[in-house]
């Protein structure tokens, strides 16, 4: 998407139906924040009651030519539809508007594409776009139907639509072969963490809810901080200690959004994995959007589609600087300005608390002529000191629940 002197009209239906998935005015408001965060300028809205979508042109063809004549009086380039539209709806409404037609999920492909810095986020990027191309090949304009031209751009045979969708096919195969590496190279990296018992809470929840503020103040990761959607696609990791002392790695995720296409989800599955493989889940909701009960929801939704419903799930009500008044924390939730640092402290101990416990501090002496037992406790927890004195060797170390009963007659 050219974002250079975009002038963009948000469309939408309104069926009057309940749940995430549908077109309400909150849904084009946020799709006004998507237009403005990729970059273009928002000059009008339509938004058209209707039971359901016209199967050719989404919208009924009074409001199209409505739609038409908008575009020409305030000079509009683009138009962006709340909903996916087909190969066939995309084509028909830029054949009556003269305009170019992208829906959301383009729109936010194209935010993914700008925000991309690592090679996997790249990868991932480029996989969800290719899924989203393929099915839509035949409705995106006459020039893809065309015979191939030049040595080399076609099989025996094959229009340049077949070899479009053959080539497009080929690169999703490659882009597939090496996001699974990443996700070896990610499950290698898991592994060693779990083998050295190194706990992980994971940020979660709706875009743009203050997750990379939290992740800064926690740990000074110095991650980007913005007020736009999606300021932060790559996932970022930072070690955190918590007030009993255990060190733990913190994870800031991609934010979350209604109405996020499966092929972005499918395509970011080894980034969203930190999710399933977390110890604590930190769902986190800008409490001052007056969105934020749906917003809770499509976190809580997606959480569950991953197979993270049964995880402890803290939910952190951010941004609490900006209002008057708030409920008192509960066991599971708890209300705090990261950019203030309001509630921080008892952020951090409600992790703490909900942190499984797998390992028990022990200060333990051992006799000289039992020193094996020193080679066996690396095994079984990890040595934090070991000191020689006049009783043995002293060690502190974190071991593991299971191994406890092992060294209790050494305590000191």
């Amino acid at each position: 998407m050219n974002n250079e002197n975009e002038k963009a009209i948000l469309a939408g239906v309104f069926t009057d139906r309940k749940g995430v998935e549908y077109t309400t005015q909150a849904t084009i408001d946020e799709l006004a924040e998507l237009a403005k965060t990729a970059g273009a300028e928002v000059a009008a809205q339509i938004l058209q009651p209707k039971d359901a979508p016209d199967v050719a042109t989404y919208l009924g063809k009074g409001k199209i030519e409505e739609l038409t004549e908008l575009c020409k009086n305030t000079a509009s380039n683009l138009i962006i539809f709340d909903d996916e539209l087909t190969g066939s709806q995309q084509r028909n409404i830029e054949n009556k508007t003269g305009v170019r037609v992208i829906d959301r999920s383009t729109l936010i492909l194209d935010i993914f594409a700008s925000r991309a810095i690592s090679k996997e986020g790249k990868l991932q990027v480029e996989l969800a776009q290719l899924k989203y191309m393929l099915p839509r090949l035949g409705g995106m304009g006459i020039s893809l139907s065309r015979l191939g031209a030049g040595i080399g751009t076609r099989g025996p045979g094959e229009t340049k639509l077949e070899t479009d969708r053959r080539h497009i096919r080929t690169r999703i195969s490659h882009l597939q072969h090496e996001l699974s590496e990443v996700a070896q190279r990610r499950g290698y990296i898991r592994e060693r963490r779990k083998k050295d018992g190194i706990q992980t809470a994971v940020l979660v929840g709706y875009t743009n809810a203050g997750k990379s503020t939290i992740m800064n103040y926690s740990t000074s990761a110095g991650v980007l901080v913005e007020n736009k959607l999606f300021a932060t696609l790559d996932p970022t990791a930072r070690g955190l200690i918590l007030p009993d002392g255990r060190e733990i790695i913190l994870i800031d995720t991609v934010g979350f959004i209604r109405k996020l296409p499966h092929h972005l989800i499918n395509a970011f599955k080894s980034t969203l994995e930190e999710a399933i493989y977390a110890d604590v889940l930190l769902n986190v909701v800008d409490f001052t959007n007056p969105e934020y009960k749906v917003h809770l929801d499509v976190s809580e939704n997606l959480l569950s589609e991953l197979g993270c419903g049964e995880k402890p799930i803290i939910k952190v009500f951010n941004k609490c600087d900006e209002i008057n008044s708030f409920p008192r924390n509960t066991e599971n939730s708890i209300y705090i300005s990261a950019k203030t640092g309001f509630n921080m402290d008892e952020f951090l101990k409600m992790i703490s608390i909900k942190m499984p416990v797998t390992k028990k501090r022990m200060s333990l002496v051992f006799p000289y002529d039992m020193a094996g037992l020193a080679g066996s406790l690396r095994i079984d927890g990890t040595v934090l000191s070991e000191e020689y004195v006049s009783e043995g060797i002293k060690i502190i170390a974190d071991v593991e629940q299971k191994a406890v009963y092992k060294y209790e007659q050494f305590e000191n």
